[in-house]
């Protein structure tokens, strides 16, 4: 079994790691925050103080971390790149622009290591239950080396070179973002309308509005809980690498700037840390006149 080091234990790491445990890897952890890597402990995971002692002797290094800023930091001002052993395999599960990810591509490449930006979609249910989509972008012989890595996560594709999972996860994080948007408006139209919205859920299961985000943020929306999941912060930076993205590639995606403005003035408000199906308060805000108030 390979060896693991995991960078990044936090909402999604910490199940990620927890499936690789299960599946027979020996894996050490780090995080920023010591009491989310040192949880893992129970579950079999070794500890480490620092990114780069986690990654001494590793096979397979994964980092799952808020933005490509972070990355790099651990990356290269950390000592992970110095610590690496030789033929280590970087994957790289964070959420980041693509340019930065050939960067760190490119970078690591020049230091004789391998590279692979697998950001992943499924939120934490998805990471728990080992059914998350892996987007991969990088060398197709290296990805498929390490089949036997991903399979406890989830489904994997390869998609592309270098970038392009990078790419691919921010289609992904437009289409969750417009439909949390649209299930939240028919939330309100229903409940104005004079029906139960819990009820309309109900009925329009199995139809063409069914998706997850209507199984599982409509159904945040209905209980009015909106802990996180999917922090809305997050949402709304990968929204701003959509916008970056389009306008490098010359397009105009107005769906997209429409929501990315709802989730902008949603987080400035103070919500960035509520789920990112939150946005539900926001447009009722909007419609009311008066703040929406959060259920526990």
């Amino acid at each position: 079994m390979k060896r693991i080091a995991f960078l990044g234990t936090g909402l999604m790491g910490a199940p990620m790691v927890r499936r690789l445990l299960a599946a027979g890897f020996p894996v050490t952890v780090w995080n920023r925050a010591p009491e989310k890597a040192q949880a893992l402990s129970a579950d079999g995971a070794t500890v480490a103080e620092s990114p780069a002692e986690a990654v001494a002797g590793a096979e397979v290094v994964f980092t799952m971390l808020s933005d490509g800023h972070a990355v790099r930091d651990v990356l290269f001002a950390r000592g992970v790149a110095e610590a690496l052993a030789p033929a280590a395999v970087i994957i790289d599960t964070s959420s980041i622009a693509p340019q930065m990810a050939r960067e760190h591509a490119g970078q690591l490449a020049e230091l004789g290591f391998a590279h692979v930006d697998s950001p992943v979609s499924g939120g934490v249910v998805g990471a728990e239950a080992g059914t998350l989509a892996l987007m991969a972008g990088g060398d197709a012989a290296v990805i498929e080396g390490l089949a036997d890595v991903f399979a406890p996560l989830g489904r994997l594709t390869h998609v592309g070179p270098a970038g392009a999972g990078q790419v691919c996860k921010l289609a992904n994080q437009q289409i969750v973002a417009v439909t949390i948007g649209a299930v939240a408006e028919a939330m309100m139209l229903v409940e104005a309308g004079g029906a139960d919205r819990a009820k309309f859920r109900d009925a329009i299961r199995g139809g063409f509005a069914e998706s997850r985000i209507l199984e599982l943020h409509g159904g945040r929306m209905v209980a009015r809980n909106f802990a996180p999941g999917g922090p809305s912060r997050l949402q709304l930076k990968d929204l701003d690498a959509v916008a970056v993205l389009a306008e490098a590639t010359g397009l105009t995606l107005p769906l997209t700037e429409t929501v990315r403005t709802e989730f902008t003035e949603f987080v400035a408000a103070g919500n960035g840390d509520a789920d990112h199906s939150g946005l539900l308060l926001h447009l009722e805000t909007m419609n009311a006149g008066a703040p929406a108030q959060e259920s526990k």
